[in-house]
């Protein structure tokens, strides 16, 4: 296997957490995600993410930007408070360069606007 491999084939379903308020997006992207070899945890908001004690054992993180109780950035933030340091991934309806500089500077390694495109998204995590 080389790096053109799908990174699902690469590893055994490598766990994703996925926080984002919206229950259509939410579905979509845990149902993309799956399909593509991954285990996903979904979340509609960043309190049940943060209290999920098996969070640092994550590989991945998708974190929409506007959530209720926080944002993508204070999620991302909070887990590597807590040691995490996987790759990661802010998605957004709201993109600006501001915004892309904090994300950046927050440590994700990937910002999209929504609305995603599929190869944009497994580009990210691969």
């Amino acid at each position: 296997m080389d790096a053109t491999t799908p990174l699902a084939a690469r590893q055994a379903r490598p766990r994703i957490l996925l926080v984002e308020d919206d229950d259509g997006v939410r579905r979509s992207l845990h149902l993309l995600l799956h399909g593509s070899g991954y285990e996903v945890r979904s979340y509609a908001a960043a309190g049940p993410l943060l209290a999920d004690p098996t969070a640092n054992n994550a590989w991945g993180l998708i974190a929409d930007y506007l959530l209720p109780d926080c944002d993508g950035l204070d999620v991302l933030r909070a887990l590597q408070d807590g040691g995490w340091a996987g790759k990661s991934v802010l998605i957004t309806g709201h993109l600006s360069p501001e915004l892309r500089k904090a994300a950046t500077d927050a440590g994700f390694g990937a910002i999209l606007e929504k609305p995603l495109r599929r190869h944009d998204l497994m580009g990210a995590l691969s």
